[in-house]
């Protein structure tokens, strides 16, 4: 196995450290701050040191590529994007706080998705449309490495699916915006120019996510080892599950736990190099 290591600052004591904590046969740059460690050993202490200085540490078969995937399949908010939408909009009716409770709790696991996006979403009640905009435009950011993972996975011929518990207003744009293949997400009911506090047709929640990327996978005739999820809450773990690699990015505890691995201080960008 090697120890693909990482994170945003990577010292050279740290990484002396860690050659000689894990036995390493010896070590291949990666980029600035990440590097594969070749031979590497698990440690008990290997957690702790790298939480201690802020790197991400994941074992990886030595024959592992980016090429054995064609398939890619993300969360939007709080993974693709630095933001909840739905709390951002929920700020243009001064309820930001109320809102991201609610949020918080569901993205935990300690509430039913289904029932807390109902909860919410009614709260909206009454808002124009056009605060949508305003969330888009003034407040929406990608993650740092967003665009690189993607041109990336494009570059490798990879199908890429957003797939979100948000709202398809934001999905649609940020599919023409990076090229995704597939976006799918919650529609909001509006009438004359105002949310109406329902959502029209499926909710998706963890099931949904699941579903589609079964779909996804279905009709391209993929293997679900040839899979990569990657989510942050507790309604990306059906899909995280389901993938061939399941990705926790700076996730609830309750993510990390069952995702295959864990990126909690790189960038998306992160991603690319467990498969270099």
């Amino acid at each position: 196995m090697n120890l693909v290591v990482q994170g945003c600052r990577l010292e050279a004591r740290a990484l002396k450290d860690l050659t000689t904590l894990t036995g390493a046969e010896g070590i291949k740059r990666l980029g600035t701050n990440a590097v594969r460690l070749l031979g590497a050993q698990p440690h008990p202490e290997l957690s702790s040191y790298c939480e201690a200085h802020e790197l991400d540490c994941t074992f990886v078969p030595d024959d592992r590529r980016l090429s054995d995937f064609r398939l890619f399949v993300t969360d939007m908010d709080s993974t693709l994007i630095t933001i909840e939408c739905i709390d951002e909009i929920a700020d243009m009716q001064g309820l930001k706080n109320e809102v991201a409770t609610i949020t918080e709790a569901a993205m935990r696991g300690e509430l039913d998705f289904r029932e807390s996006l109902t909860r919410r979403v009614a709260l909206l009640e009454g808002l124009p449309e056009t605060a949508l905009g305003r969330v888009f435009r003034e407040r929406l950011r990608l993650n740092p490495g967003a665009e690189t993972l993607i041109a990336g996975l494009k570059q490798a011929g990879i199908v890429t699916v957003l797939v979100s518990g948000g709202f398809t207003y934001f999905t649609e744009r940020l599919q023409k915006q990076l090229g995704f293949d597939y976006a799918v997400a919650n529609e909001l009911e509006i009438r004359n120019g105002k949310l109406t506090g329902r959502v029209k047709n499926e909710v998706i929640d963890g099931e949904a996510k699941r579903r589609t990327l079964q779909l996804v996978r279905k009709h391209h005739g993929f293997a679900s080892k040839a899979v990569i999820a990657v989510g942050d809450g507790a309604n990306d773990l059906p899909m995280l599950t389901a993938a061939g690699v399941g990705i926790a990015y700076h996730a609830k505890p309750v993510v990390r736990e069952q995702a295959t691995c864990a990126l909690n201080h790189s960038g998306l960008d992160g991603i690319l190099n467990l498969f270099a």
